[in-house]
């Protein structure tokens, strides 16, 4: 089938504001893409996991460019279930777009165009999900990658510290755990890593869709 005539299933595309990651602060497209295999506990888009509808790739990159915008964050759901995202991502790189990937740690992300900055979530283990990780594309991260942690309690910290690599991310399961803790053990640690908040929900509602 050619890009033309390929499709993927999106939830929503809307144009706002960078978040997380190290490219929090940003103006962003964010494409979010249905469907996800995992039950993350604290998931604040399940949303994502059916609603959507089918469109093709260039309908999608002419939505994207439309809104000119130069940063691009193709998301989930979990972004990979759907092959038709890899042609998707490729073809916004082309178009001279920064493409940003979130991803879970569960999927294979060795196919993932070179250009792409690939933002990985590994599960810990308040997510329910640790078991589904995919140890094996820890091998596939560069340094134009990040890695994230949501972290949920000490254990999860702990847990954390044993896998950490490149650019690494500190987010607290929104409600669950102060922040503070994470600062404080990170602090107390000296250790190199990056503590982000969902910037979003402090800005929107914690509930708020399309931001």
């Amino acid at each position: 089938m050619t890009t033309e005539r390929a499709t993927l299933t999106i939830n929503e595309i809307y144009h706002s504001i960078q978040g997380e990651s190290t490219w929090a602060g940003r103006p962003c497209v964010f494409v979010r893409l249905t469907f996800c295999n995992l039950r993350c506990n604290y998931c604040d888009t399940a949303y994502a996991f059916y609603e959507g509808e089918k469109m093709p790739l260039p309908e999608i990159v002419e939505r994207v460019i439309g809104f000119g915008c130069p940063l691009v964050e193709i998301t989930g759901g979990e972004p990979l279930l759907q092959k038709n995202v890899l042609p998707l991502m490729s073809m916004l790189a082309d178009a001279g777009m920064i493409v940003l990937l979130e991803t879970s740690g569960a999927h294979d992300i060795s196919k993932v165009d070179g250009r792409i900055h690939r933002i990985m979530d590994l599960k810990t283990p308040a997510s329910g999900e640790c078991e589904r990780n995919l140890w094996s594309n820890i091998p596939h991260l560069t340094q134009r990658d990040e890695v994230k942690f949501v972290i949920g309690s000490r254990q999860d910290y702990e847990w954390s510290l044993s896998k950490r690599c490149h650019a690494v991310l500190f987010s607290p399961i929104f409600g669950r755990i102060e922040p503070r803790e994470i600062v404080e053990w990170m602090l107390a640690d000296k250790l190199e890593a990056r503590f982000q908040l969902q910037m979003h929900k402090f800005i929107w509602s914690p509930i708020a869709r399309g931001v």
